[in-house]
C-alpha cells in the first residue's frame, strides 16, 4: 500500500520542484486552475495500466472534485490529501478495479502531477 504523505514520502521530494508552489495570490491559483482544467483529458485505461503497474496512478472517487485534488497534490497539501484519503475521496487503484477497467477498456479523466496520475471514472 502505498502511503500517500505529499510533504514526505508520496512525492519523494518530486512534488513540490516547481516555483508555482508558492502561489499565494489568487491570480496564481485561478492560472493554476485555468492550466489544470486544459490538462485534463479523456484516456482509456489500456494507456493509463502503465502507470497503475509503476504504483503511480491515483484514483478519485466520482462525486470528488479532481481539479482540487490535483492542486493539493501541486501544492503539496498533506492534510487535504490525508483528508481525502479518510473519507475515500481520493484512494489507492485495487487490483480488482484495475482488472475492471482493463476488461472494460474503461475511459477515464486524467491528470498528471508528476509523477502521479490522478484519476476520475467518466459519468455517462
Amino acid at each position: 500500500m502505498l502511503d500517500y504523505n505529499c510533504c514526505a514520502t508520496f512525492a519523494s521530494g518530486r512534488v513540490g520542484s516547481d516555483s508555482t508552489l508558492t502561489m499565494t495570490s489568487s491570480n496564481k491559483i485561478d492560472e493554476l486552475v485555468a492550466r489544470l482544467n486544459a490538462e485534463t483529458a479523456k484516456i482509456r485505461w489500456h494507456e493509463l495500466q502503465k502507470h497503475y503497474a509503476a504504483g503511480n496512478l491515483v484514483a478519485t472517487s466520482a462525486n470528488a472534485d479532481l481539479i482540487k485534488i490535483a492542486i493539493a497534490f501541486h501544492q503539496d497539501d498533506t492534510a487535504k490529501v490525508k483528508n481525502w484519503l479518510t473519507s475515500g475521496s481520493l484512494y489507492e487503484v485495487s487490483d480488482d478495479q484495475a482488472q475492471q477497467w482493463f476488461k472494460n477498456d474503461a475511459e477515464l479523466w486524467a491528470v498528471v502531477i508528476p509523477p502521479f496520475v490522478l484519476v476520475q471514472e467518466v459519468e455517462n
